[in-house]
């Protein structure tokens, strides 16, 4: 294997590291204000007397749970196997004589 090689696949394994451990890190945040938030709102309900916001934290809680789904289908390298096998089978559908 040649230097070049080496280092464009060092740099495409960085990079894919890198926009990994970002999407994560975007569902930690988007857990955290979540929390903070529909905490705060409980709160201010329960101080006033009020009804929980169960509205609020039920259609948040949906995008939470989707943004969820699309971090551990990109970080789990669900999407790179599917693509992989993807490929594989439109190769073998050229046959031999295609390149």
């Amino acid at each position: 294997m040649n230097t070049t090689h080496t280092t464009d696949l060092s740099r495409d394994l960085d990079r894919q590291a890198r926009r990994t451990v970002k999407t994560r890190l975007g569902w930690l945040t988007h857990a955290a204000v979540y929390l903070a938030v529909i905490g705060g709102l409980s709160l201010l309900a329960y101080t006033n007397g009020r009804h929980l916001p169960v509205g609020a934290a039920l259609g948040w809680g949906l995008a939470l749970a989707i943004h969820g789904l699309r971090v551990l289908v990109t970080g789990s390298g669900l999407r790179e196997r599917m693509v992989q096998a993807e490929r594989q089978r439109l190769q073998g559908q050229q046959g031999p004589h295609s390149a």
